[in-house]
């Protein structure tokens, strides 16, 4: 990764923040624990993939038509995060296939 593409991603990051600081307060709490519960869970292509961004463009599409956050998401936060990363691969899924591989190899 060169200094180029560093100075890209933040700005990227930047830009993409300042859309979740123009969101209505309500919404901005729920993304940033959303967020929160992504950086812990861990689905690997979090740092690149459209997840995130996808999230803004979801809740301007519902600031837009004058709906609350909840009216959106439902009221279990978690549950809703956990359906948006259900097929993807996360870093404890990442880990434990590295156990169960050790694991494998120390039985032979």
């Amino acid at each position: 990764m060169s200094i180029q593409d560093i100075v890209e991603g933040k700005k990227q990051w930047r830009a993409h923040m300042a859309r979740v600081k123009a969101l209505p307060p309500d919404y901005q709490i729920v993304y940033k624990e959303m967020q929160r519960y992504f950086f812990k869970v861990g689905p690997v292509s979090l740092s690149d993939g459209p997840l995130l961004p996808g999230i803004v463009d979801f809740f301007e599409e519902g600031v837009a038509a004058g709906k609350g956050v909840l009216e959106l998401i439902g009221t279990d936060v978690a549950a809703f995060c956990d359906d948006l990363v259900k097929d993807s691969p996360t870093y404890a899924d990442v880990y434990q296939a590295s156990i169960s591989a050790e694991s494998g190899a120390d039985e032979k």
